[in-house]
């Protein structure tokens, strides 16, 4: 490779050629002196001449870290041609191979009746430089690295490299390794130490650790229950971690005149005749405001302009409120909702109240609903059980207003299992909820309903994604007067059938579209992502809802796409067209919606 120097009024002008395989060739680009000082004005002939001289040195021990200890390397000034060049020629023969390596754990033995023993030959087979690999000294530092990681994630947080030897044969091209790994104490976890914790109660906190006294050691636990705080909303920062400062107090307090004298070599000794050591969960947290006010202008192709005004408080008689006022050109929405903290189960508790009026292709409902709810899992399978008292006007052209009330109870279980919650590639998801109201009790017409949706993603070579979605839902009752039309079902939409208006589609009634008892819809969708995070989608979307099951003629829609995978979830921009309605629409949605 020949890079050009520029001209200077002081000090000699030369170009620079190395002769490599390309990655040592790039290697000695960024690190020879020759290289770093070509077109220093100070540099003269004489000084150029001894940095060529001094280059093969330099050479031999760049290369060596890369496994290459018996390179064949020349330098030479060509001052011949109008030009000086310095010409570097490398050969770097055959790398050093790993021979042997000899991992020693010292320590590691159970202490604790309970206590498991460290699986020794697991850690093993996870070393990363094995023999017969090329031994390079970026790759033994990382090794070492992740070795070490490895044990201090788990029991003995304070293990360390007390020896680590890598014995070099260049004529045989061999390299002997040695890790020593002394395990240093085990460590059990003990109670909570909180800091940063003022506005709110302990048991916002407390509720939330399912971490008990005398548990080993383990980082993904701490790291659970530090997820778990976080996504609670009182913190804006959350640390959680052993403390390790009261866990060298009480080592040094315990540490008796004989293990003062203690040979260097000799911590596991000291720690297996100590015994486990106990140290706290240090929780750190910074917290939220306690209210929060947000208010936003938006639009949706679905309902149209938007006017949202939101007011949350965290702490209102040890309960979180979360309120909003939603104003949509087809449908307007007040709702209060107040939080109790996470029970010790982990059952998440709330009830409130709301209003929602909605006017939809000639029907208008008023919805008031008094609910109450509960919650548990984990976002990958998550389950809410919700009671309502509900009471629905409803009124639709040319016809007298109607109303109805109910007390259904729903039972919703969530299955996620995907490669990323925010922005999905491959995995599925599917909700199901099961519910009605069934007791004669503050209900017009007793009922029962079920509800299925599903979502997959499928990677298509190393570029696409197959996105597979349905939902179905069938609603049984002597008679549909008095049941909710909440609890009833439409099609047509951003996230239904594209193509058509939303909640387009559904049962004719008096010049209307209203809902009907059964849902059926399905959409098939390619994505091709031609430089993430920016794609294009081809889909075809097709669905309806009816009365009945012979009338569920399902209506199509398909179209073309634009797809960003964005920070906060994919943002959807699609033109479609709607088969039966013989139009063509835009749609528009961010995130991934369950």
């Amino acid at each position: 490779m020949l890079a050009s120097a520029s001209a200077y009024a002081q000090g000699v002008s030369y170009t620079v050629r190395i002769d490599a395989p390309r990655p040592l060739e790039e290697l000695l680009q960024d690190n020879l002196d020759l290289v770093r000082w070509r077109g220093n004005p100070r540099l003269d002939r004489d000084q150029l001449q001894r940095l060529v001289k001094n280059t093969p040195d330099q050479v031999r021990t760049l290369v060596a870290t890369e496994g290459y200890y018996s390179p064949n390397v020349t330098a030479a000034l060509n001052t011949s041609g109008a030009a000086l060049e310095a010409r570097v020629m490398v050969d770097p023969g055959q790398p050093v191979l790993v021979g042997d390596v000899d991992l020693v754990l010292q320590g590691f033995e159970p202490l604790a009746p309970t206590s498991v023993k460290f699986d020794a030959d697991a850690l093993r087979r996870r070393w990363s430089l094995g023999v017969g690999q090329r031994f390079r000294q970026a790759d033994w530092e990382v090794a070492k690295r992740n070795l070490l990681r490895q044990v201090m994630q788990t029991r003995y947080p304070r293990a360390q490299l007390v020896e680590s030897n890598a014995t070099v044969d260049p004529d045989m091209r061999r390299a002997l390794l040695r890790v020593v790994v002394d395990s240093g104490p085990e460590v059990q976890l003990g109670g909570l130490r909180i800091e940063g914790l003022k506005r709110y109660p302990p048991t916002v906190i407390t509720n939330l650790n399912q971490i008990k006294p005398g548990d080993e050691y383990d980082e993904a636990t701490l790291q659970a229950f530090q997820a778990r705080l976080q996504d609670t909303g009182y913190f804006s920062g959350v640390e959680v971690s052993a403390d390790m400062s009261a866990l060298l107090d009480e080592s040094i307090e315990t540490m008796t005149d004989e293990q003062k004298g203690a040979a260097p070599n000799a911590p596991a000794a000291a720690a297996a005749a100590a015994g486990p050591v106990t140290t706290p969960v240090l929780v750190r947290v910074t917290e939220n405001k306690q209210r929060n006010v947000a208010a936003g202008l938006g639009y949706s192709t679905n309902t149209g302009n938007r006017a949202q005004l939101t007011y949350d408080d965290l702490n209102v008689r040890g309960l979180r409120l979360k309120s909003k006022l939603i104003f949509e050109t087809l449908r307007q929405t007040a709702r209060a909702d107040f939080y109790f903290p996470t029970t010790p189960k982990g059952y998440n508790d709330s009830f409130g109240g709301g209003f929602e009026r909605n006017d939809l292709r000639g029907e208008r409902t008023n919805v008031t609903t008094v609910a109450a709810r509960r919650s548990w899992g984990s976002p990958l399978l998550e389950r809410s059980l919700t009671v309502e008292v509900l009471h629905e006007k409803r009124q639709v052209d040319d016809l007298p207003e109607t109303s109805s009330k109910s007390v259904p109870l729903t039972y919703s279980i969530t299955r996620r299992a995907l490669d990323n919650l925010l922005s999905p590639t491959s995995g599925y998801v599917f909700n199901a909820q099961f519910g009605g109201a069934v007791l004669p009790v503050l209900t017009d017409e007793r009922f029962l309903r079920a509800t299925g949706r599903f979502v997959n993603f499928r990677p298509i070579g190393p570029a696409g994604t197959l996105v597979l979605r349905a939902e179905a839902g069938a609603v049984v009752s002597k008679r549909k007067l008095g049941v909710p039309s909440t609890f009833l079902f439409r099609a047509g939409g951003d996230q239904s059938v594209r193509g058509y208006a939303y909640q387009e589609l559904g049962v004719l009634e008096s010049g209307a579209i209203v809902p009907g008892r059964y849902l059926l819809t399905g959409s098939a969708e390619y994505q091709y992502w031609f430089r993430p995070p920016y794609g294009v989608a081809v889909f075809v979307d097709a669905g309806n809802a009816a009365d009945s099951l012979r009338d569920l003629r399902p209506k199509a829609g398909y179209g073309i796409g634009a797809r960003w995978r964005s920070p906060v979830g994919p943002i959807n921009v699609d033109v479609a067209y709607g088969q039966a309605a013989k139009q063509v629409r835009l749609h528009f949605s961010l995130g991934f919606t369950f």
